[in-house]
């Protein structure tokens, strides 16, 4: 009886050679391994979205200097959030046709995003309108289909022509089909304007000398009946982001079941107007995909050697007959 060697491989690498002469894996084992690297690799990503999410963490929201201390021309510019209250559904306005409307004329099936800005803006409002347009185009939602679009001006003394023209050119930038349906573009007298603007915590301020308006900047989402479900600040507006206030918005009637995974383990922040991952959500969600992966690993590899024994034991008896 031959002893095998102590560093010798195990029996189901004998005779198994690669392109250089090396032991190889059977292909039952390397099955069992590819689940198992796949786990990793997801384990892995898993981490990596805990360690980002401690680093959001650290960082503050966005907040504004008390009103007694802006400068005279800011004092009422300002954003607050109005988070779960209802839009007045009963505030008219004039769409981009000159017919009127009321808001909640635009309520009903879809999340909308509400923005405000006025027609004659010098730059600031177009900054909003290029940076929305921006993340519009990165979104595979379709405005008109998933969601709508409501723009409205708080200045008196825009009008409908000036609405037509620039709904005109932002649906020409955004570039599918179906979006004039979905995008509208509204003006208004001074009573609508103020109500709505106080209804979303919108401050503003208008400056006799130049003609122009004071005011922050941020677009709102709104759930299909018109409450107030997120606000994202500035000029820019990170496509994920509104993708899944989106989703939360409409109750999870849009959007694919990686997005309700990926709402698991990310929430809505207000204080910054962004997602952040939620780090217990997403350890326990690692440790349940790597036991779930060891646990197929686990199946195949003894499937696997199970078949195998089966043969070797047919061939044992053919040696003896």
């Amino acid at each position: 009886m031959r002893n095998t060697p102590q560093n010798s491989a195990p029996a189901y690498f004998a005779g198994a050679k690669d392109g250089r002469g090396r032991p190889s894996l059977p292909e039952r084992v390397c099955g069992g391994a590819g689940v198992l690297a796949r786990a990793l690799v997801v384990t892995m990503t898993l981490v990596a979205l805990s360690a980002t999410a401690l680093g959001q963490s650290m960082t503050g929201g966005i907040m504004s200097p008390p009103s007694n201390v802006r400068p005279p021309g800011l004092t009422n510019v300002d954003i607050v959030q109005h988070l779960n209250e209802q839009i007045p559904a009963e505030l008219t306005f004039r769409d981009e046709t000159g017919k009127q409307v009321r808001l909640g004329d635009y309520f009903g099936k879809k999340p909308i995003i509400l923005n405000l800005v006025y027609y004659r803006c010098p730059m600031l409002c177009s900054e909003v309108m290029a940076g929305l347009s921006g993340s519009l185009k990165a979104l595979k939602f379709d405005v008109g289909k998933e969601f709508d679009i409501i723009t409205v001006s708080f200045d008196p003394k825009d009008t409908p022509e000036a609405a037509t023209a620039k709904k005109a050119d932002y649906i020409k930038r955004y570039g599918r089909p179906g979006a004039a349906d979905g995008w509208h573009f509204l003006t208004g007298p001074q009573e609508s304007i103020a109500a709505l603007t106080k209804a979303v915590g919108f401050g503003y301020q208008y400056d006799p000398k130049s003609g122009q308006f004071s005011h922050a900047t941020a677009i709102m989402i709104l759930t299909p009946v018109g409450k107030l479900a997120q606000y994202y600040y500035g000029v820019e507006y990170p496509p994920k982001d509104l993708r899944l206030g989106l989703i939360q918005a409409s109750q999870n009637k849009i959007g694919t079941l990686a997005d309700q995974v990926f709402l698991y383990c990310y929430h809505y922040d207000p204080t910054t107007g962004k997602y952040g991952a939620i780090i217990s959500r997403i350890i326990q969600l690692s440790g349940g995909v790597t036991v779930v992966s060891l646990g197929l690993f686990l199946i195949i590899l003894f499937r696997r050697g199970s078949h195998g024994d089966v043969k070797e034991l047919n061939r044992s008896h053919q040696y003896v007959r």
